[in-house]
C-alpha cells in the first residue's frame, strides 16, 4: 500500500496504522452488583452508552435479578433493593441483548478490571463466547493525564467535577456511565498531546509510554551545558512542564530519554515536550536556588516538590489584653512575636500545640479588658472554656507571654522542659499514646524554633559573601544578604580569588530588608543557603556583622530533637 501527495510516491508511516479516535466506538459500561467478587457476588443493573465523535449512538439500560439477597449496606450504596430487581429479567435474560449492544465496540470502563471481571464470569454462565474486546479503563488513563495537583484522587465523582460533566454519578449504572463517557471526553482531549491519535496508539498508551516517542524526542537533549545549571521541559504553548537542576545538565537530561526512566509520571512529561531549554550556573547552589525560584514562579505540573513556597503560616501573638495564639498565612511586622514560618499548617498547629501544653495562655477568641474583670477573676468568667480557667492576673500574664518570647527567640528551655515532664508522666501512666502526641508536638516546636531562630540570624546579615572549594581547583563563591542568594561566581584554579569576590560584592543583587523578608518569606531559600554555609569545606570571606546565635539557642536541643525526630519503633524515652 503507498499514498501520493502531487504525484510523488510517499512511504506511508506506522502512524498511519489504528483507527482514528474520533472514528472509534466507545462502549461504556458500568455495572451494579451485590459485592465485589465475580466468583461470588451477582450484577443487579447494567447501563451503557454508545459513542463515536463525541456523538452519543444509543444506550442501555436494565435492572437484573440475580436471584439472591441484596446485603443492606449494597442497598445504601446504590439504592437498588430486593423489591426492585425482583421481576426484572436475569442475566440470562438480559445478557444476548447487551453482548449485541456492545459487539465491535472499544469496551470503556472506570475501574474496568472490575466492570469486565462480572461480564466475563457473565458470558461464561449464560455460554456466551467472550468477544475479547479492547478494553480502556479511565482510571488508567487518569492517573497517566492527570497530576496530583489537579485532582486529589481518581474516584469518578472527582474527574466528573474536574471535567465538568453533564451527569452527576449516584452509583445507578447509567447514571454513572453517562458521567465516565464525559470523562472519556476529558481525557482523550489530552492525549492529544501525547501523540495518542488512534485506537493502536491508545492501546500502547495504556501499557506504558511507547519507546518510539521517547526516542523521537532525544535531539531536544543535544547542545545543552555540561556544567551545573538549570533545566525546563516546556510544552507546545512554551509553558514549563517540569524543571529540575544537576551538575551536569546534559547528562542529565539525556538520561530521561533512556531506558533506565521508568516512572509513568516522567514518561508523560516526556511524551508532552516541545523544547528544553538551560540555565547555566556558577555552582550547585545557584542552580539549587535558581530552581526553587522558577518552580514556584511557574507551578510546573510535573514537579510536585517546593510547588507552593508561598504557602508559610506563622504563629503569631494578638496584640490585646491577654494575648492568645493563633494561625496567620501574613508575615507578621514584628517578628519578636510571632513563630516561624511553618511549610506545613498541621506542623505550625501542632507546634501551637506544645506552647499551650507548656504556658498557660488563653484559647478563647473572647475579646477581654484588663480594667473590667479586676486582677483576681478567672478568665473562665468571661466565657473562656477549659482548659483556660486560670486566675491570673494582668501582670502575671504578661510575664508569662514574655518568657514565651525569650523562649522563643534566645532560650526554649522554658517551653521543652515541661514538655518533657509531661511526656515521661504519661508515658509512666502507660498512656503511651498521649505520650506520642506530645513528642509529636514537642518535635514540630523544636524543628520551628530551631529553623526560625537559624534563619533570621542569617536574614539580619546585610551582606556576607563565603567561598568552597570547587572540583576544579578554584573557589565557588557566593553573595548572600539578608538570607537570600545575591550573586554567584566561580574562580579559576590557581588564581588568586580576591578579585572576583570583590566584583561579585559589586555586581550582587540589591535585597531590600522589609517585613517579608525578615519574618522568613523566603526561608526554602535560605534554607538552602543556609545548607550551603554549614558545609564542612565552606568558608566565610567577608561579613557585615557577625554570624552568630544565642548561646542558649533551640539548636542545643539538636539531640533530643534527632531523638524526636527518631522512627517510633525505635524511639526509647
Amino acid at each position: 500500500m503507498s499514498s501520493s501527495v502531487a504525484g510523488k510516491y510517499v512511504q506511508p508511516s506506522l502512524e498511519d496504522l489504528g483507527t482514528p479516535l474520533s472514528c472509534v466506538t466507545f462502549m461504556v459500561v458500568d455495572l451494579e452488583t451485590t459485592g465485589v467478587s465475580s466468583d461470588s457476588c451477582a450484577i443487579t443493573e447494567i447501563g451503557a452508552v454508545k459513542v463515536r465523535g463525541g456523538e452519543i449512538l444509543g444506550e442501555y439500560s436494565t435492572l437484573v435479578n440475580p436471584l439472591e439477597h441484596i446485603d443492606p449496606r449494597v442497598q445504601a450504596l446504590t439504592g437498588i433493593s430486593d423489591e426492585m430487581v425482583a421481576h426484572a429479567p436475569t442475566i440470562e435474560a438480559v445478557l444476548p441483548s447487551f453482548a449485541e449492544f456492545a459487539a465491535g465496540a472499544t469496551w470503556v470502563a472506570h475501574n474496568a478490571p472490575f466492570d469486565v471481571g462480572f461480564l466475563r464470569a457473565a458470558y461464561t454462565q449464560c455460554d456466551i463466547p467472550w468477544p475479547r474486546p479492547q478494553v480502556v479503563d479511565t482510571v488508567t488513563l487518569a492517573r497517566r493525564l492527570l497530576d496530583r495537583s489537579e485532582v486529589a484522587n481518581k474516584k469518578l465523582s472527582t474527574l466528573a467535577r474536574f471535567f465538568g460533566a453533564d451527569t452527576s454519578p449516584d452509583h445507578r449504572a447509567l447514571h454513572d456511565a453517562k458521567a465516565t463517557v464525559d470523562v472519556l471526553h476529558g481525557l482523550l482531549e489530552r492525549l492529544g498531546g501525547h501523540y495518542v491519535l488512534t485506537d493502536t496508539d491508545l492501546v500502547d498508551f495504556m501499557r506504558a509510554i511507547p519507546a518510539a516517542h521517547q526516542a523521537k524526542k532525544r535531539h531536544l537533549a543535544r547542545d545543552l551545558p555540561r556544567g551545573p545549571g538549570v533545566y525546563i521541559f516546556k510544552d507546545e504553548n512554551e509553558s514549563p512542564l517540569y524543571v529540575g537542576v544537576s551538575n551536569d545538565v546534559a547528562t542529565r537530561v539525556r538520561s530521561y530519554f533512556s531506558g533506565a526512566e521508568r516512572r509513568s509520571r516522567m514518561r508523560n512529561m516526556i511524551n508532552a515536550t516541545h523544547a528544553i531549554d538551560a540555565i547555566e550556573c556558577a555552582h550547585d547552589l545557584e542552580a539549587r536556588v535558581r530552581e526553587l525560584q522558577l518552580i514556584g514562579a511557574t507551578k510546573p505540573p510535573y514537579n510536585r516538590r517546593s510547588k507552593y513556597p508561598e504557602r508559610l503560616t506563622w504563629i503569631r501573638l494578638t496584640s490585646e489584653p491577654y494575648p492568645r495564639l493563633s494561625l496567620s498565612r501574613k508575615p507578621p511586622l514584628t517578628t519578636s512575636t510571632a513563630l516561624g514560618p511553618f511549610t506545613s499548617r498541621q506542623h505550625a498547629h501542632e507546634a501551637m500545640q506544645a506552647i499551650w501544653d507548656a504556658m498557660p495562655l488563653r484559647q478563647c477568641t473572647t475579646r477581654l479588658s484588663p480594667h473590667r474583670p479586676g486582677p483576681s477573676c478567672a478568665l473562665a468568667d468571661l466565657g473562656c472554656p477549659a482548659p483556660c480557667e486560670l486566675k491570673i492576673d494582668v501582670p502575671q500574664y504578661d510575664r508569662i507571654v514574655h518568657n514565651l518570647v525569650e523562649a522563643l527567640s534566645t532560650d526554649a528551655t522554658a517551653i521543652v522542659e515541661p514538655l518533657l515532664d509531661r511526656i515521661t508522666r504519661l508515658a509512666g501512666e502507660q498512656r503511651f499514646e498521649d505520650a506520642a502526641e506530645v513528642r509529636q508536638r514537642l518535635s514540630s516546636l523544636l524543628h520551628g524554633v530551631v529553623r526560625m531562630q537559624q534563619a533570621r540570624s542569617l536574614i539580619s546579615i546585610p551582606n556576607l559573601i563565603a567561598a568552597r572549594r570547587a572540583t576544579t581547583g578554584g573557589w565557588e563563591l557566593a553573595s548572600i544578604r539578608h538570607g537570600r542568594l545575591a550573586g554567584a561566581d566561580v574562580t579559576p584554579a590557581r588564581t588568586d580569588p580576591m578579585p572576583y569576590v570583590d566584583k561579585l560584592e559589586v555586581s550582587s543583587t540589591t535585597i531590600i530588608d522589609d517585613a517579608h523578608v525578615r519574618a522568613g518569606g523566603h526561608v526554602a531559600e535560605t534554607e538552602l543557603v543556609l545548607k550551603w554555609l554549614e558545609s564542612a569545606h565552606t568558608r566565610l570571606v567577608r561579613s557585615d556583622s557577625g554570624w552568630n546565635l544565642p548561646i542558649r539557642s533551640a539548636a542545643r536541643h539538636a539531640a533530643l530533637l534527632e531523638k524526636l525526630s527518631a522512627p517510633k519503633d525505635t524511639y526509647r524515652w
